[in-house]
């Protein structure tokens, strides 16, 4: 290395006080060191030295950390990744904790979908239980009137209407993909309403008053998805929705028409657990699945 050394064209990267030798080459070396000490531009003797801020010039490369340059590449695939919710700003990670406890839930509701359905076609022993229940729930109903405003909850026509206007809002208010979420609620609906029709007709189970036909309840899992699927395309496409209110409604309305429908004697108890089952099942997968369109929109067919 040529040329005088300047104490004021060094810097410290080794010591605390500043005055360390690495020598640096060029007429505008520009280091500095770390204990506020002026940097000076043109330091040669005779002439006076020129005050600068230590990040103008080529020396800052040795004083500062690495900056990113304009052109350069992200280290993360930031333009692969989808940053926002759907319909508002934000991330949709994936939870590992959560999404092991819900994958848990999931398949213990499976199983306990299989242990019914499997005692109600052998006329297993928990139908004598399932009976006993029912008639000690008829026994302690409220008033006819409260437990039939209850049982009406699980009617199409009252379920679907509030399923539909989450659907419009989730359309209206969506972001790009904004089909995506009331396609896997409609889809969750179609699924729930052809596994009851064929459970029905397939076990044939007799109801409390008498009939065919009983299990699994068509009310209950009518309510269980509608107002689930309503609650879920409300939390993802409201600004900033308080979640779980919204879950804990869908949660009461369906266990008050569950509750209804056993003190009014159109169902079994073992009728309405089968479909909270079938419902969760259902409403968990077509979380999911939204959730992975979501973050991977190339895997869907394109926006409408």
């Amino acid at each position: 290395m040529n040329g005088v050394l300047n104490p004021y064209s060094v810097k410290n990267v080794c010591e605390a006080d500043g005055w360390s030798v690495i020598r640096l080459s060029g007429p505008a070396d520009l280091p500095y060191g770390f204990s506020n000490r002026r940097v000076f531009r043109n330091s040669t003797p005779g002439s006076r030295p020129e005050p600068v801020s230590p990040q103008d010039g080529p020396g800052r490369a040795l004083a500062h950390a690495p900056h990113r340059s304009g052109d350069r590449s992200s280290h993360t695939p930031r333009g692969s990744r989808n940053t926002g919710r759907y319909g508002r700003s934000g991330t949709l990670p994936p939870v590992p904790g959560r999404s092991a406890f819900h994958l848990a839930l999931c398949a213990l509701c499976c199983a306990l979908l299989a242990l019914i359905t499997w005692q109600v076609a052998v006329g297993g022993p928990l139908l004598t239980l399932d009976a006993q229940l029912g008639a000690v729930m008829r026994r302690n109903s409220p008033p006819t009137f409260v437990a039939e405003l209850c049982a009406d909850l699980g009617n199409p026509g009252v379920a679907l209407p509030v399923l539909a206007g989450a659907i419009a809002y989730a359309v209206a208010t969506g972001g790009a993909r904004r089909w995506l979420p009331p396609l896997y609620a409609v889809a969750a609906m179609a699924a729930a309403a052809l596994t009851v029709s064929v459970l029905k007709v397939g076990l044939g189970r007799p109801g409390p008053l008498g009939g065919h036909n009983y299990y699994p309840s068509g009310h209950t899992a009518t309510a269980a998805v509608a107002f689930g699927g309503a609650a879920l395309l409300l939390s993802l496409t409201m600004r900033r929705p308080p979640h779980w209110p919204l879950l804990a409604v869908a949660a009461l309305l369906t266990l008050s028409c569950s509750a209804g429908l056993i003190w009014r004697g159109y169902h079994w108890p073992l009728d309405v657990l089968a479909s909270w089952c079938l419902g969760w099942v259902l409403l968990v997968s077509a979380t999911a699945l939204t959730r992975r369109g979501l973050r991977h929109p190339g895997g869907g067919p394109p926006d409408g």
